[in-house]
Order: structure tokens, then sequence, then C-alpha cells
């Protein structure tokens, strides 16, 4: 190509028919049809460059789709499986707290507990009705474990704390002014040995927690021992317990004392129950209590079958 050729080069279409029309001697007429020709030249290569085009943004993004697909697949697992590791580390801690809050031979609450969950009550509780809190023993346990052993001294503390669970419950239709009411929570307790601890919570009158703790007494001496030991054919097993009937009154007589309140109406409910061991006629003590000039008080037992009284004043 000569020097300069190629800035005379035509660049546009003008140019080039400019161009044909300059330098090759056509009649009109085939000068319209090369210029034509040339124009479907171009006309179909520009096509076919915004086919390919479009085909590639169409392939880019297909890629990109999947790969992004592919992300959230991968992060899903991955979310996936931090919230499972989560709730796992979440269960056991759940469980781990459970555990150190129970006695591990009978499942029941431990004292600690206990004595936290009672605090919390006599601190907070509104209604201004009756609640119990009692200690049981039962009856002349080491004879059981000299005479039967260890083995069978621990299946009888695990099945009077069963029995315990069973019949002294905060739901009893006993201890409830309507059936419908919310479920409250059970509080029951190994104390220590063969002693364990409860609290019921609500109670329209006070000799309703004698009545549950008859009727758990009579369920553990009527309870089938010999299929749990023959050895327990000779002595069956009985318990003692002794409860204190608590009017609760206004709360603010009893928030700012309320851990010496459970910690003296659990000491006096363990001294009734020494006391129930010498009465062998039901191995059952109770007595009413009231809260006065922040003192723990007894209060007169009534005569006849009822103690239903209106709030003390």
């Amino acid at each position: 190509m000569p020097e300069g050729a190629a800035s005379t080069q035509p660049q546009t279409r003008a140019e080039l028919q400019a161009w044909i029309h300059q330098q090759l001697e056509l009649t009109a007429a085939a000068e319209q049809r090369l210029i034509a020709a040339i124009d479907e030249v171009f006309t179909r290569h520009e096509r076919l460059w915004e086919e390919s085009k479009q085909d590639a943004i169409r392939a880019l993004a297909a890629g990109y789709a999947d790969r992004m697909l592919g992300f959230r697949t991968e992060l899903s697992a991955r979310e996936a499986t931090v919230s499972s590791i989560a709730r796992y580390f979440e269960a056991l801690v759940d469980d781990l707290t459970d555990r150190s809050r129970r006695d591990p031979k009978t499942k029941l609450t431990n004292f600690a507990r206990f004595t936290e969950q009672l605090e919390s009550f006599l601190a907070l509780e509104q209604r201004g009705r009756w609640c119990a809190v009692g200690l049981v023993d039962i009856t002349g346990f080491k004879w059981y474990n000299d005479t039967l052993g260890h083995a069978a001294g621990d299946r009888i503390i695990e099945r009077v704390a069963q029995i315990l669970h069973e019949q002294v419950r905060s739901d009893d239709v006993l201890a409830r002014e309507r059936p419908d009411e919310a479920r409250r929570p059970d509080l029951h307790a190994r104390f220590g040995g063969d002693e364990f601890c409860f609290l019921i919570p609500d109670l329209i009158e006070s000799r309703q927690a004698y009545a549950i703790a008859e009727r758990f007494r009579e369920a553990v001496e009527h309870f089938d021992w010999i299929a749990a030991d023959v050895g327990l054919a000779a002595r069956p097993v009985r318990v003692d317990v002794g409860v204190v009937c608590l009017w609760l009154g206004r709360v603010s007589e009893r928030r700012f004392i309320a851990r010496r309140l459970a910690a003296e109406l659990v000491q006096r409910a363990d001294t009734l129950m020494y006391k129930a061991k010498g009465d062998r006629a039901n191995h059952i003590y109770l007595v009413r209590a009231r809260i006065e000039r922040n003192e723990l008080v007894d209060m007169p037992q009534l005569p006849g079958k009822t103690d239903h009284v209106p709030e003390p004043t």
C-alpha cells in the first residue's frame, strides 16, 4: 500500500460510496448494486456480532446465577450447621443447668434450688391465701439400710420421692379454687439423706395441706413394698411429715424478709416432722402460722374439721 494510503481509505458508508464513484468506472446501476451488496454484508456481520454479544452476556449471566446459587446453597448449609451447633450447645447448657439443680438419685430439685425458689415465691407472690412448706422423713430408715442393705435403702428413697411427686401437687383440686386455673410448677426437693421437702403454693384453707399430706402418707403406706423387696414384708415403709401452713397476707410483709422467712419455715417444718415421729396415730404434724412484725408466729389451731378463715387482721 502506498505511503499515506491508509489515511485515504474510506471510514464511513458515505466515504465508501464516494470512493467507489471516484475510483471505479461503473454505471450508476452497477454502483448502486455494489453499495447494496456491501450494505447487506455489513448488516449480516453486525447481526452476527450482536447475537454473539448477547449469547456471551447470557452465558456470563447464567454462569453468575449458577455461582450465586452455589454460594447461597453453601451459605445455607453453613448457616444450618452453625444453627445446629448453636441448638446443640443450648440444649447441652440447659441439660447441664437442669442436672446441677436436681438430686441425681431421685431427680427431684436439690435443696439449694428449692430454697432459692421458696425465697422467690415468698418475695413475689401476690395472692393473699395460704401456702404450705413440708418436711418428710422415712420412718426408721436406718433399719432398712442396716438390715436390707444400701441398695434396698436407695430403692426406698427413689420410690418415696416418686410418690411424693405424684401425690403432692401444686395443681391439686384440693389446692385450687377453679380446676381451669393455670398450672403452677411443682416444687419437691430432696432435703438430704432420707428426708424430703415440698411447697404447696396456693391453698384455699390450711386444712387442705393436711389432706394432701395424709394422701401422700397413705400412698406410701399402701404401696406394694414386698414387690420392691421381699425383706420389706416384715416392716413396710412409713413416713413422718411436718407441715407449716403460712397465711401469706400482703406481699409487702414478706418481700424484705423472704430469705430469713424461707429458712425459718424449713426449720419449723423440720421440727414438726420430728414431733410427728412421736405421734404414732397419724405421723403428721401441722401448725398454722402468720407474719407479725416481721416475725413468724404460730396461729391457734381451730376446732372441728375446717379451718377456713378470713385474712387475719
